[in-house]
């Protein structure tokens, strides 16, 4: 069966600074792929710079931008021109017809009216293969252009070889040293270039020059062709020109553009098949759009040296290593859904990019938080913990790997780290105190709660290990998070140093003590004890009180300590879902809360609600950004009926599925027969025997 024919790209690209349903790309490359493509509508969005409603293309663009909000790294862009070619995407753009372009997960086409040329390509595993056919006949250029910062040319005529780097990167030690950089190289066939009419330029002025290179901020370089049909391929890495060459020739194993299509192609259907379900026309569509989501991200950052072996450039280190990395992702966001779900679908390479994380803790000494080619500072705490345990309770990483990750989880849930990017901010108060102190830090209810959280994953790893003193003292510090509940209110609330509770409270007043979020989304974060949780509002009966009020509260927000309005206070008011914000990851266990207590038919009925409203399969298709897969995640689990309630324990909820006849790889399954709760075991069980 033929799954791509569901699946929309486009899935949450029509998305807004203040107003994201989505926040996606229609993202063209290998599952967890080395290097992306996406069309370049309009680059005065900044990281917007693709809308699906724009008629205008500014070019191709290499892309490892794993969210607006984090932007862009190692990336430049590829334009047809003809006649007098640009630079400035103000002055090179074209027009085209949206509803005409192909955008399929292995296969990009648009014709580019300006130039009279259609551009096609199909990714490689380190780069792409482009074909370009004019159908007009003027003067003819392939143009590569930066993103940003400086870049450097050079055309090698002898091998009909273009060389170029960039070190185009959004923030880390190594935007400010320039030190992370994008290699790149264009094989061409030896009589398509007219090396005597190549080009270059900048974007301060529109003169060009007749050069083989160029080097500088903003320039770019303009390719004559010979010929109006033309075939060339692209490789890209992390390390060196030479290493981008090796990484050419490892791709050269197609005979044509279509042959690698048509194996790309095959490959895409391999994972979308990894779950099979009957349902509606829209739900499949919707469905399949999310199982493309979930295989986007990380991003492969490792490439073979001349024996094959696994290599990688390390930012931390500053130089090339052994071994494997994966980056481009936010743990906050994505450990809530995505590595529960490749422990499902795709426990075959989820070893491998468990290995790729720790592999930075023994490059420079910490865990990822936030990953985009460098180490990013961006969310709270250190939420891989539950990414760790996770795949620790599911058997999936070896033991000498294993007592490594350990190393760096008790070396961040102890010592604070100088970089902000990396660590618990407010560990030291923290272990002193039982919490993080508002006095002192920003966001302070959900660095307590998250520390709490993720020591309850570090217990679970010391257990695991056999470590069983230090899984006592990890699970007493795990019960912490009652150190911020107020009972008079019944809600977690930010302390002062001196242990008073910040005056003037307001439940629905966003930031300050809470990230992205008010007191309502976040009193529920104690997924790792929910029976504790229950214990604090007086049992079972009470906690589910408490989340009838939350289900039944009006969406009304304050903008409290952003002292401006964010977009997801934006989305949950534009939904009926109470203060249930699915737009964003807080609320994403919370309904299933009320199936963990018994009551699974209150989830249900919400599930089915939020389900049906806040998710498609079209361009507006998500009710809040998407995050590397882990909205499109949840979806997923929903539709199946299953959830992660506790990553970091191999246990999920089980509510009747939304869709029918659900096979995963190959099998079919029935979990509604465990009760409401399911261990991964029994998943697994059902799957593999």
């Amino acid at each position: 069966m033929d799954y791509l024919k569901y699946v929309n790209i486009k899935q949450g690209s029509q998305s807004l600074h203040r107003f994201s349903q989505g926040n996606t790309l229609p993202l063209v490359q290998k599952p967890f792929g080395f290097a992306a493509f996406c069309l370049q509508t309009e680059t005065s969005r900044g990281s917007w710079y693709y809308h699906p409603g724009d008629r205008s293309v500014e070019g191709i663009r290499l892309t490892r931008q794993p969210s607006p909000w984090i932007s862009e790294h190692s990336a430049f862009t590829m334009m047809p021109q003809i006649e007098t070619p640009y630079v400035k995407f103000e002055d090179c753009w074209s027009g085209y017809d949206p509803e005409k372009a192909i955008l399929e997960p292995h296969y990009l086409k648009c014709y580019l009216k300006r130039s009279f040329c259609d551009f096609e390509l199909t990714p490689t595993e380190y780069g792409a293969c482009v074909r370009l056919s004019f159908k007009k006949d003027f003067d003819r250029f392939i143009s590569v252009l930066p993103v940003k910062r400086h870049c450097e040319y050079e055309f090698d005529k002898d091998n009909n070889r273009l060389y170029c780097w960039t070190d185009c990167n959004r923030g880390g030690k190594s935007h400010d040293k320039g030190t992370l950089k994008g290699y790149y190289v264009f094989q061409f066939d030896d009589d398509s270039v007219d090396v005597d009419n190549i080009l270059v330029g900048n974007r301060d002025t529109c003169h060009t020059e007749h050069s083989l290179g160029i080097s500088g901020e903003g320039t770019g370089i303009h390719i004559a062709l010979k010929k109006k049909d033309v075939t060339f391929t692209v490789a890209t890495s992390f390390i060196s020109y030479e290493q981008a060459l090796r990484n050419l020739q490892h791709d050269s194993v197609y005979s044509s553009f279509d042959e690698l299509k048509e194996e790309n192609a095959r490959i895409w259907n391999e994972y979308l098949s990894k779950i099979e379900i009957d349902a509606d026309e829209d739900t499949m569509k919707t469905f399949y759009s999310c199982m493309y989501r979930t295989f986007l991200y990380p991003h492969k950052a490792y490439e073979p040296d001349e024996n094959g072996e696994p290599i990688h450039y390390s930012p931390s280190a500053d130089k090339v290593l052994k071994g494997v990395r994966y980056t481009d992702n936010g743990f906050w966001d994505t450990y809530r859904t995505n590595y529960p779900f490749y422990a499902i679908v795709a426990k075959d390479i989820l070893p491998e990019i468990i290995e790729g994380y720790i592999q930075d803790y023994k490059d420079g000494g910490w865990l990822p938080r936030w990953t985009a080619g460098d180490a990013q500072n961006c969310m709270p705490s250190t939420a891989i913990d539950a990414v760790i345990a996770d795949v620790a309770t599911r058997n999936l990483i070896s033991k000498e790997l294993l007592e490594t990750a350990f190393e760096g989880m008790e070396h961040h849930a102890n010592k604070s780290s100088t970089v902000p990017a990396y660590g618990r901010e407010g560990c030291e108060d923290y272990l002193t105190l039982g919490y993080v102190p508002y006095d002192k830090y920003r966001e302070s209810v959900n660095l307590t709660l998250d520390a709490a959280y993720f020591d309850d994953c570090i217990a679970t790893v010391a257990g695991i290990l056999g470590y069983d003193d230090k899984k006592e003292k990890y699970l007493a510090r795990s019960k912490n998070y009652a150190n911020l509940f107020d009972k008079e209110t019944g809600f977690m609330r930010a302390r002062d140093s001196e242990g008073n509770f910040r005056p003037d409270f307001d439940p629905v007043k966003w930031g300050l003590d809470y990230t992205e979020a008010a007191a309502w989304q976040t009193t529920f974060a104690v997924q790792h004890d929910i029976e504790g949780l229950a214990d604090l509002y007086g049992g079972k009966e009470g906690l589910i009180k408490k989340l009838d009020e939350f289900f039944a509260t009006p969406a009304d927000y304050r903008v409290g300590g952003y002292n401006y309005e964010i977009h997801e206070m934006t989305e949950m008011a534009a939904c009926d879902w109470g203060q249930c914000a699915i737009s964003n990851q807080p609320s994403f266990h919370i309904p299933f809360i009320y199936t963990y207590l018994g009551e699974p038919q209150k989830a249900e009925y919400w599930l089915k609600r939020i389900c049906a409203e806040g998710f498609s399969w079209r361009d507006d298709g998500f009710p809040g950004d998407e995050d590397n897969g882990s909205t499109a995640a949840w979806y997923i689990f929903s539709c199946l009926g299953i959830y992660p309630i506790t990553p970091g324990k191999p246990i999920y909820t089980s509510n009747k599925p939304l869709v029918d006849n659900i096979r995963i790889l190959g099998k079919t399954v029935d979990f509604t027969k465990h009760g409401n709760v399911i261990t991964y075991d029994e998943i697994m069980k059902q799957i593999e025997e």
